[in-house]
């Protein structure tokens, strides 16, 4: 990876980060479970047993076998997690933060007596401090290491005699933008196979040609702005800003069942690597490693890809709160934007990424004022998106809800797409492939934008 680590140079130090976050997840829930006492109860009747019913690496399972809280961590997991498998134990954090230095339970209660480890000769890998070489290890982690360095050597050999390949060199780049609603009733309409129908074959003819042009610019991974609606966040946590870092996210039962389509293929290395860039540039994000995805985000698919057995790209989902008042400003959605393109810029390997933005258009769903339209508005929105979008950013929310509904401030999204465009960096104006509004589908007016970067 691109970014910037500068923490792995800090002797005796392992920082949890999105990569480590999505790498121990399953570790991490595991430990968790054992903050109740049946199940605490359960795992010391039978370890095994117990252990089977995680989807753990078998190198994180053989961690926790061994109590080897430095393996542990090695294997993704956090320190505050691994303290319920320690307090399962009977033990205290002093004896498991002793556990991990290489010294008796004493010494290290010594140590701590006499003032704490000295960060002097500690702050830098290779300087003189108490801190510095190889984590104290269980015989069951030297062992692992050993059958493992053996496969890899044997790997090594078996690689050699295949034919060499030229490693592709780049770093990943936006291609284009792509905009669209996400109406439910769209996702029905699919799946009840009512696409022929009169009411819909208007709707869907205007997509036609984004299916094409989808076959001839298929990009490798989408990074998709959606919200959820009521789904997998409820009014217990509700982050304004959430990306998904898991490998795969199953379509969501929104009260009707799941929606008969193809798990989300997701791509955990560059999810979490945006992840780190923006938070680094001042974005807050949530990172969420279980996910499922609504409508928003499989009726675009559907879309722009039809109805296949399996998604043809990977997708990075992001969430933005657009329920729950306060919702983010579109200077903030515009700023984020631009955050996500310097992230994705930075990625070390040539992939071509596309930035969708989803929701919208005009329409209300509640209250007596439910059923909203607004055509001429809705209409100057996507010129402005295309001719001047740094000035439609600084459109304020009030006027989105008294002119495009209650639920047209989903727009705010479609600004996070834009702001990771070229042209908003300095580059050339991008080219406008298609352009599509409808009214209505169900309750909502349906627009519809791509739009390319151009060299």
């Amino acid at each position: 990876m691109a970014l910037e680590k500068p923490y792995l140079d800090v002797p005796g130090t392992t920082i949890f980060d999105a990569d480590q976050s999505r790498k121990g997840y399953w570790l991490n829930q595991f430990c968790m479970s054992l903050m109740k006492a049946e199940n605490r109860e359960r795992f010391k009747a039978d370890e095994d047993a117990y252990l089977a019913e995680w989807p753990m690496t078998d190198e994180q399972k053989a961690a926790v076998r061994a109590r080897d809280l430095n393996w542990a961590m090695r294997t993704g997991g956090n320190i505050y997690f691994l303290a319920k498998l320690g307090a399962t134990d009977g033990l205290s954090f002093q004896q498991m933060a002793g556990s991990m230095t290489g010294m008796s339970e004493q010494q290290y209660r010594d140590m701590m007596i006499a003032g704490g480890r000295s960060p002097e000769g500690n702050r830098v890998v290779g300087e003189g401090g108490d801190a510095q070489g190889p984590a104290s290890q269980t015989a069951a982690w030297k062992a692992w290491q050993e059958e493992t360095a053996q496969k890899q050597l044997a790997a090594k050999v078996e690689s050699a005699q295949a034919a060499p390949k030229t490693a592709a060199q780049g770093h990943a780049r936006i291609t284009a933008s792509v905009y669209s609603s996400h109406v439910p009733a769209i996702g029905a309409a699919i799946d009840m196979g009512k696409t022929e129908e009169p009411y819909w074959v208007p709707l869907f003819k205007g997509f036609e040609p984004s299916k094409q042009w989808m076959k001839d610019n298929r990009p490798d991974v989408v990074f998709l702005v959606y919200n959820d609606h009521a789904t997998s966040f409820d009014l217990g946590v509700i982050p304004t800003f959430a990306i998904g870092t898991a490998a795969e996210f199953e379509p969501a039962d929104e009260g009707y069942g799941p929606r008969p389509v193809p798990k989300v293929k997701g791509h955990p290395e560059l999810a979490s690597h945006i992840a780190q860039s923006v938070i680094q540039q001042d974005f807050d994000l949530t990172i969420v490693n279980d996910l499922k995805v609504d409508h928003g985000l499989t009726v675009p698919m559907n879309l722009m890809f039809g109805s296949p057995d399996a998604w043809p790209v990977q997708v990075i989902p992001f969430h933005v709160n657009v329920v729950q008042y306060p919702v983010p400003s579109g200077q903030r959605c515009f700023a984020l934007g631009q955050a996500i393109r310097r992230a994705i810029e930075s990625y070390d390997q040539p992939l071509n990424v596309q930035i969708w933005g989803t929701g919208g258009m005009s329409h209300q769903l509640q209250g007596p004022r439910a059923g909203l339209i607004n055509k001429d508005w809705d209409n100057r929105f996507l010129d402005r998106l295309i001719a001047e979008p740094a000035e439609l950013a600084k459109v304020s929310h009030i006027e989105y809800v008294r002119e495009a509904g209650s639920e047209g401030i989903e727009l705010v999204m479609w600004l996070i797409a834009r702001g990771a465009m070229a042209d908003v960096a300095g580059g050339k104006p991008p080219k406008l492939v298609h352009r599509f509004f409808h009214v209505p589908a169900s309750n909502t007016a349906v627009g519809h934008l791509i739009l390319e970067n151009t060299l």
